[in-house]
């Protein structure tokens, strides 16, 4: 029992040491995925420690699994509704009309079409963005996205295929390849409540063997994103199947750098995948906000046959509130332009 007890010690301890180093391999970077369930797997380790046998070794490792946990405790408070809400939480006023966005990676081998129908037809959200949809999926939802008279359909065979519908009038659209020419990413402003609000869509690459090995050019898109939202300096939101989790280094480094706020922070994690397998799930669909806006309700959708979760936001412009936003350091600033560096030129 001791000697297990050491082994699986030594396993909770280096899966929670590895995502603090700095190496871009999917090897390192998966790591940054299971937090939670690091939790889980440390404290029923330390359960463990109560039938083994008192000594240097099994105290100090008992020790340093404390010390582990209140570190994982520390990452994963904020993404529970003890932590503190980066966004506040309103009420609709009489005749206002919230922004409705809804986000689904449908998995391009996916074909449960009517399902997304049925969904669409049931929120009737503003605006639908859907990824790794090829022609297949366009032709398929006609049904449901008929009614929205603006669109931005890039439709592909290699899971990177977007789709975007909005009620809303498109004032502005932009169809980007910012790292890689097969990898699209797209830039709408729409006209919501006489103002112009631009959305920014994006799925880039994650750090698996069968995609990309390495995650430095999901890292370089997301802080691309990120930059150009700071500049853009108006109501805006960011949203996508992001492949990289609320709490990675590089989530905040793109929170810190665009001034975005994070409606999951003080809510709860909102997992979005895998829709299959209820203990192997991490936040990889996201909205980030710029400090004009408000909740009115974020809500992750059942499971309708992919390996994500569609999820849907409800938000409203108000007026600028910019306490919840992170500062970057100098360290920081020079971090981003060396990952956003190393991910174009890779």
């Amino acid at each position: 029992m001791q000697t297990i007890f050491i082994i699986l010690s030594c396993i909770v301890l280096l899966s929670i040491l590895i995502p603090f180093i700095k190496h871009t391999h999917w090897s390192v970077r998966v790591f940054d995925y299971p937090r939670f369930q690091k939790l889980i797997f440390l404290i029923l380790v330390e359960i463990l420690f109560i039938f083994v046998d008192k000594n240097y070794i099994t105290i100090s490792l008992f020790s340093l699994l404390i010390i582990a946990g209140i570190y994982l405790i520390s990452v994963i408070i904020p993404y529970t509704p003890l932590g503190k809400k980066m966004i506040d939480e309103v009420k609709l006023e009489p005749n206002e009309k919230s922004l409705d966005i809804l986000v689904y990676n449908v998995l391009q081998d996916n074909n449960k079409y009517q399902n997304l129908v049925d969904l669409i037809k049931k929120r009737n959200p503003d605006v639908i963005f859907l990824l790794e949809t090829n022609r297949a999926w366009m032709n398929n939802i006609t049904e449901a996205t008929k009614k929205y008279e603006y669109k931005i359909e890039v439709p592909l065979e290699n899971t990177y295929g977007l789709l975007f519908y909005s009620k809303l009038p498109i004032k502005y659209q932009e169809i980007n390849y910012l790292i890689d020419k097969e990898i699209p990413s797209i830039i709408a402003d729409i006209e919501y409540n006489n103002e112009i609000v631009r959305l920014y869509g994006l799925h880039p690459t994650p750090p698996v063997p069968q995609e990309n090995e390495e995650s430095a050019e999901r890292d370089a898109e997301i802080l691309m994103i990120g930059k150009q939202a700071k500049e853009y300096g108006e109501a805006c939101i960011v949203f996508g199947d992001l492949n990289d989790v609320a709490w990675s280094r590089t989530t905040r480094l793109f929170l810190k750098t665009s001034k975005m706020l994070d409606p999951r922070r003080g809510r709860g994690m909102f997992n979005t995948f895998h829709a299959h397998h209820w203990f192997l799930r991490w936040p990889l669909d996201h909205f980030f906000l710029s400090s004009q806006f408000r909740l009115i309700d974020m809500i992750r959708e059942p499971n309708i046959g992919s390996d994500h979760f569609p999820i849907l936001i409800k938000a409203v412009i108000r007026c600028d509130d910019t306490s919840g936003e992170l500062d970057l350091d100098e360290k920081e600033k020079i971090e981003v332009e060396e990952k956003i560096k190393e991910g174009k030129f890779k």
